[in-house]
C-alpha cells in the first residue's frame, strides 16, 4: 500500500514540474514572438520605403504597375516610380506627422495636380476649395462620377518590410460625385454605424461618398 501511494505522490511531482516546464517554455515562446514582432519593425526613412508603404494604398492586383508620386527623402516632389497602369499612388510626406497615402484613378491626377499647385502657393483649404468649384462649374477641371480614392494611413510611421504594412494603419475610401447630394443619392450625410457609407460635401464639386472599414488586427 505505501508503494501504492509514493508511486501515486512520486507520478504527480513529475506531472506538476512537467507542467511548470511547459508554462515556462509557452511564456518564453511568446515573449520570444513578440520580441521578433518589434525587431520587423522599421523606420519609413529611405525612398524604397516610402514607395513599398505608399503601394499598399492600392488594389494588391494593381500595385505592381502602378505610378508612385510624392516627395523623396530629399524633400523633393518627384515621381518616385514609373507605372503602366490605371492607377497614381501619391506617397506619404517623410515630413509630416503620422502616415497618408493616396492612391486614385490617373483621370483624377489634373485635379489632384491643382490643388497641390495652389497649396504651393500658399492657398489656405478654403481657397483651393472655392478655386476648384469655380474651374469644375467652367468646365476647366473635371472628375468623373464614380472615381475613387483610396486612402492609407495611420498615426504612426514603422512598418514591417517583409510586408509593407504600416503599423495600425488602415484603409478608406472616397467615390467622388459630383454635386450629389443626400437627396439625390438616399445617403445620410454623417456615418451613423461603423463600415456605413455617407455623403460629405454634398451639393458641391468635392461631393462624396465615404467609406471607412472596420480596422483589422494589426
Amino acid at each position: 500500500m505505501k508503494r501504492i501511494i509514493t508511486a501515486i505522490v512520486f507520478t504527480g511531482m513529475l506531472i506538476s514540474c512537467n507542467t511548470s516546464n511547459n508554462t515556462k517554455n509557452t511564456k518564453k515562446e511568446s515573449s520570444d514572438i513578440v520580441t521578433i514582432t518589434k525587431k520587423q519593425l522599421k523606420p519609413i526613412d529611405t525612398d524604397a520605403a516610402l514607395i513599398a508603404t505608399a503601394l499598399m494604398a492600392a488594389p494588391e492586383e494593381s500595385r505592381a504597375g502602378a505610378k508612385v508620386i510624392g516627395y523623396n527623402m530629399a524633400g523633393e516632389f518627384v515621381t518616385l516610380r514609373e507605372g503602366d497602369n490605371e492607377f497614381i499612388i501619391l506617397a506619404d510626406d517623410p515630413k509630416k506627422d503620422g502616415f497618408s497615402a493616396a492612391c486614385y484613378h490617373k483621370n483624377l491626377e489634373p485635379f489632384m495636380a491643382r490643388g497641390r499647385a495652389l497649396r504651393a502657393e500658399g492657398k489656405t483649404g478654403q481657397e483651393v476649395f472655392a478655386i476648384r468649384e469655380a474651374e469644375m462649374k467652367s468646365g476647366k477641371l473635371k472628375i468623373a462620377t464614380g472615381s475613387t480614392l483610396h486612402i492609407y494611413y495611420g498615426t504612426k510611421t514603422q512598418y514591417d518590410p517583409e510586408t509593407s504594412k504600416v503599423e495600425g494603419a488602415r484603409l478608406r475610401y472616397v467615390i467622388y460625385m459630383p454635386w450629389a447630394t443626400s437627396e439625390s443619392t438616399g445617403l445620410p450625410k454623417s456615418p451613423i454605424a461603423p463600415n456605413h457609407p455617407w455623403i460629405m460635401n454634398p451639393g458641391t464639386h468635392r461631393a462624396h461618398i465615404m467609406i471607412s472599414p472596420i480596422a483589422e488586427d494589426i
